[in-house]
């Protein structure tokens, strides 16, 4: 049996890093997102520090440089709503 992943939506801010590691483990990234109720892999709450890639990509390891890769690239693909596609007039 697989559950299906439940997520809370960060809004980036201006000049505001849109990955999300989890300080527990160290081992999940997540893009503009974190994973509800807890770290699917440690099971920390509340654990979540904004990163930018660049910094991933000098302190983390191959591992998690690639999750936030493939995270980013998760994003690009969703469907974009309505109001969020909207531009300013």
């Amino acid at each position: 049996m697989s559950a299906t992943q439940s997520f809370w939506s960060v809004p980036q801010r201006a000049g505001e890093p849109a990955f999300r590691v989890c300080m527990s483990c160290l081992s999940e990234v997540f893009y503009l997102k974190v994973p509800m109720p807890d770290c699917p892999t440690c099971h920390g709450v509340s654990t979540y520090e904004a990163f930018t890639i660049e910094a991933i990509r000098d302190w983390g390891t191959d591992d998690l440089i690639a999750k936030a890769g493939l995270a980013e690239q998760a994003a690009s693909l969703e469907p974009v709503s309505v109001t969020s596609a909207k531009s300013a007039d």
